[in-house]
C-alpha cells in the first residue's frame, strides 16, 4: 500500500500540470475530429457510389470514434470500480472493529498469539541445569555484577540478544541462584506486548509486598506505594522480554536509587531499549552472543543422544546444528525432538532437507517459528515490506547495502521525509533492522538489462551503461549508448546519483557533450567514464555534489582538464587512468580543498608536476606514473602534510635511488621530499595493460638491495 500511496502523492501534486497536458491533447483531438467530420458527409456520399478507398477511410474514422468512446467509458468505469472497492474495504474497518495506528506503533497481537508466545517462553524458564550449555561465562559475569559490594548504587543490567538465543534462560538461572539470597525482596515480571503500566505496577506490588491494591488506584499512587516499600530495601527485580523504550519511561520512577546495592535486570531483543535503560555509568548492557560451534554441538549431543553422536549421524547432525545458528532454544528443541527418532541416517537427512517445513508442521518445533513471527510482528509498518523483501532472495544470499537501499527505493518501500533524501531514510531503515538483530550479510546482486525507453524513468538515481554486452559488471542498454537519445535523457533524471558509462571498444568516442552544461544531474555523486573523450565535457565541472570521479582511457588533449576539475567543491576521489595527455600538472593553492585520493597513472607526455604550497590540503593518498619518466621527485610533494601513502608506478632505478633513506651524507638527494610520508610504495606497470603490480615499500626495496649486496660480497 505504501508504494501505491507514494505513487499517487506526486501524481496528485502535479494534478494541474497533468490536467493541462491532458486538456491540451483532448482539445487537439477534438479539433481534428471536427475537421474530419466536415468531410464525412461528402465521403459517405462518395462511398455509396462504390469508391473502395473512401469506404476504407470512413471505416477507419468510425473505428477511431468507437475507440475514443471506449477509452473514455473504460476510464470512467475503472475509476468508479476502484472507488467502490475502496469504499467496501473501508466499510470493513467498522465491521471488524479495526483501530487507527501510526508509524510509531507496533502491530497488534491477538490474545491467542500472546498465549502461544508465553508457552514457548515457559520452556526457556524451566530448562534444567544439566541441559544448559554455553551460558556459564555470562552467568558468572552477571552474578558478579549483582553481588558487587563495591557498587552500592542501584544498577540496571540489560541483557540484549536475538530471539531464542537464551536471554530468558540466562536471566532465570541468575534469578534463582544462591548468590541472590542477600537481597531483601525480589520479583520476576514478564512484560507482554500489550502491557498497561498500571497493571504492571499492581503486579510488582503484589509480588514484592503481598498486598493488594484498589482496582481504580491511579498510577501516581501506585508509584508512591512501590517507592515507599522499596526505599529501605535491597531489591532485585527482573523484567523479562521488554519490547519498547516507553516501558522504562513509565516504570523507572517506581524504583528508588537507594544505596543498598539494589539491582534491576532487563531482557530485550532491542538495542534501543537496552541503551535507553542505561542512565548512569554503573548501569550495564550485556550483549548475549549466539553459542559457539563447540558449545552448540555439545548442547545438541546432550539433548539428542544424551552422550556421544553415532559416527554415521555426525555429518548430518552437524549440518542441523549449523542451521540453528547458535540459538540455544532452537538447538534444545530440535535436539529433544530428534532424540525420539530412530538413529537412521536416511530419516535424519530427510529431516534436515525438510527442516524449514518441519518447523511449521511439527507441534514440538512451532515455538521456534513463533520466535520469528513475534520479531516480525514487532516491526513498525514501514520496515515490514523492507524485511519481507529478503524473501525474494535465495537462502544464504548476500547483497550490497547500497544496492539493497536502491532496490527498496525502486519498489516504493521508502517514505519521503522532510529535508532527507530517500537514500538517507532507507539507510535509517537498514540501521534499525540491524539494531533489531536482523530476530543481514550484505553483498552484490546484478541487473543485466534495462529497456530501450529508460529515458522515461525520471526518478532514476543510479545508472550503469555499456554499449555492448561483456563480462564486466554493468547494465546493458538495448540499442547501445545511442539508445539513450545521445544521453540527453540523463539531464532529465534530476535524482541521478551514480552514473557509469563504458565504451564498447577503444575506437568508440563517448560523446557526452549532448548533456547540457546548464542542467546536468544536480545530485550526481559518482561518475565513472571509460572511453575516449578527447575534451572534458563542459557539464562535469558544474557538478557541485560530485564526490568520486574516474576517467579511464579518456585521451584528454584539449585545454587543461585538471584546471577545470580543481573547482569541484565536493570531490574526494579522483582517478585519471590513461586519461590525460598533457605536459604539465599544476596544482594551485586553494584548489581541490576536499580531495583525499588522487591517482594519476599513464599520463602521456607529462614532463613536470608542480604543487603549490597550500594545494591539496587534505590529500592522504597519491599514486602517480608520469610518462616520460622524470629524473627527480616532484619537490611539491613536500608540501602535502596530510599525505599518508605515496605510490610511484613504473619509475626507473635512478629515480628510486634518489629517495634512499640512508643517514646523511649518504642519503638520497630527494629523500627530504618524502620523509614525512608513512608509506612510500613502488608499483610495476604491465606494458600496454590497464593493471599494475605491487613491488613493495621504499624501505623493503632498499632492504632487499642491501641483502643482494651482502650476497654478492660473499660470493653467493
Amino acid at each position: 500500500m505504501i508504494s501505491v500511496i507514494q505513487y499517487l502523492g506526486p501524481l496528485l501534486a502535479g494534478e494541474v500540470e497533468l490536467l493541462r497536458g491532458v486538456r491540451k491533447e483532448m482539445v487537439s483531438i477534438k479539433a481534428e475530429l471536427e475537421r474530419i467530420h466536415s468531410f464525412l458527409k461528402d465521403a459517405e456520399s462518395r462511398a455509396e457510389t462504390g469508391d473502395e478507398y473512401v469506404k476504407i477511410w470512413v471505416k477507419q474514422v468510425r473505428q477511431v470514434a468507437y475507440r475514443i468512446e471506449d477509452v473514455i467509458d473504460e476510464h470512467i468505469l475503472l475509476i468508479q470500480d476502484i472507488k467502490t472497492t475502496i469504499c467496501e474495504i473501508k466499510e470493513g474497518v467498522d465491521r471488524y472493529g479495526f483501530s487507527t495506528s501510526t508509524s510509531s506503533e507496533h502491530s497488534s497481537t491477538s490474545t491467542s498469539s500472546i498465549t502461544k508466545h508465553n508457552m514457548w517462553r515457559l520452556a526457556s524458564l524451566f530448562i534444567g541445569d544439566d541441559e544448559v550449555v554455553g551460558i556459564e561465562s555470562p552467568r558468572y559475569e552477571l552474578i558478579s555484577r549483582l553481588v558487587d559490594k563495591n557498587q552500592s548504587q542501584r544498577a540496571v543490567i540489560s541483557v540484549v540478544g536475538m530471539g531464542g538465543i537464551g536471554k530468558t534462560t540466562l536471566a532465570k538461572k541468575i534469578y534463582d541462584s544462591q548468590e541472590t539470597a542477600h537481597f531483601n525482596c525480589k520479583a520476576w515480571i514478564t512484560i507482554s506486548q500489550s502491557y498497561k503500566p498500571e497493571e504492571l505496577l499492581k503486579k510488582m506490588i503484589k509480588q514484592l509486598s503481598g498486598s493488594d491494591v484498589l482496582p481504580d488506584e491511579g498510577i501516581e499512587s501506585l508509584i508512591d506505594k512501590l517507592r515507599g516499600y522499596l526505599s529501605k530495601k535491597r531489591y532485585i527485580i527482573m523484567f523479562d522480554d521488554v519490547w519498547e523504550t516507553d516501558f522504562w519511561g513509565s516504570i523507572r520512577h517506581a524504583l528508588p536509587k537507594n544505596s543498598d546495592g539494589s539491582r534491576v535486570i532487563i531482557t530485550t531483543r532491542s538495542e534501543q531499549v537496552a541503551t535507553f535503560c542505561k542512565e548512569t555509568s554503573v548501569d550495564h548492557v550485556h550483549e548475549l552472543e549466539a553459542l559457539s560451534e563447540e558449545k552448540a554441538w555439545e548442547l545438541f549431543c546432550k539433548k539428542a543422544f544424551q552422550l556421544d553422536c553415532p559416527p554415521q549421524l555426525k555429518e548430518v547432525s552437524q549440518a542441523i546444528v549449523r542451521k540453528c545458528q547458535g540459538l540455544l532454544l532452537a538447538i534444545a528443541a530440535i535436539g529433544g525432538l530428534l532424540s525420539t527418532k530412530k538413529k537412521d541416517i536416511s530419516e535424519w537427512r530427510k529431516f534436515y532437507d525438510g527442516m524449514n517445513s518441519e518447523l511449521k508442521r511439527n507441534p514440538n518445533l512451532k515455538s521456534i517459528s513463533k520466535i520469528l513471527l513475534f520479531s516480525y510482528n514487532d516491526l513498525p509498518h514501514h520496515l515490514k515490506s523492507c524485511f519481507l523483501y529478503f524473501g525474494i532472495m535465495p537462502e544464504d544470499y548476500s547483497i550490497q547495502a547500497g544496492r539493497l537501499i536502491r532496490l527498496w527505493i525502486t519498489e516504493g518501500f521508502v517514505e519521503k521525509q522532510n529535508r532527507k533524501t530517500l537514500e538517507e531514510v532507507a539507510e535509517e531503515y537498514l540501521t534499525e533492522l540491524i539494531h533489531r538483530r536482523l530476530t543481514l550479510d550484505l553483498k552484490d546482486s546484478l541487473v543485466r538489462e534495462l529497456p530501450f525507453d529508460i529515458g522515461r524513468l525520471r526518478k532514476l538515481r543510479h545508472l550503469l551503461a555499456r554499449s555492448h554486452e561483456g563480462q564486466d559488471v554493468g547494465v546493458k542498454i538495448q540499442g547501445g549508448i545511442g539508445g539513450l537519445e545521445e544521453l540527453q535523457t540523463i539531464e532529465k533524471m534530476k535524482y541521478l546519483q551514480h552514473l557509469s558509462v563504458k565504451a564498447s571498444s577503444d575506437d568508440e568516442i563517448l560523446d557526452l557533450q549532448y548533456i547540457s552544461s546548464s542542467s546536468p544531474p544536480p545530485y550526481l555523486q559518482r561518475l565513472f567514464l571509460a572511453g575516449r573523450l578527447e575534451k572534458l565535457p563542459d557539464w562535469i565541472p558544474k557538478l557541485q555534489h560530485l564526490v568520486r570521479l574516474s576517467l579511464v582511457c579518456s585521451g584528454l588533449t584539449k585545454n587543461d582538464p585538471l584546471k577545470a576539475l580543481q573547482v569541484l567543491p565536493s570531490l574526494v576521489y579522483l582517478q585519471l587512468w590513461d586519461a590525460y595527455d598533457w605536459e604539465q600538472l599544476y596544482f594551485e593553492v586553494k584548489r581541490f580543498q576536499k580531495l583525499k585520493t588522487l591517482t594519476l597513472v599513464g599520463c602521456k607526455g607529462l614532463s613536470s608536476v608542480i604543487i603549490e604550497e597550500g594545494a591539496l590540503p587534505l590529500l592522504e593518498e597519491l599514486k602517480i606514473e608520469p610518462s616520460p619518466q622524470p629524473k627527480e621527485v616532484p619537490s611539491g610533494i613536500h608540501y602535502l602534510g596530510n599525505l599518508k601513502t605515496l605510490g610511484f608506478v613504473g619509475m626507473p632505478k635512478e629515480f628510486i635511488d634518489r629517495m634512499e633513506p640512508k643517514p646523511k651524507p649518504n642519503q638520497g638527494n630527494d629523500y627530504w621530499i618524502v620523509e614525512h610520508i608513512s608509506t612510500v610504495e613502488l608499483w610495476y606497470r604491465f606494458e600496454k595493460q590497464s593493471r599494475i603490480s605491487y613491488i613493495g615499500s621504499l624501505e623493503e626495496y632498499f632492504n632487499r638491495k642491501v641483502e643482494r649486496k651482502k650476497c654478492y660480497g660473499q660470493g653467493r
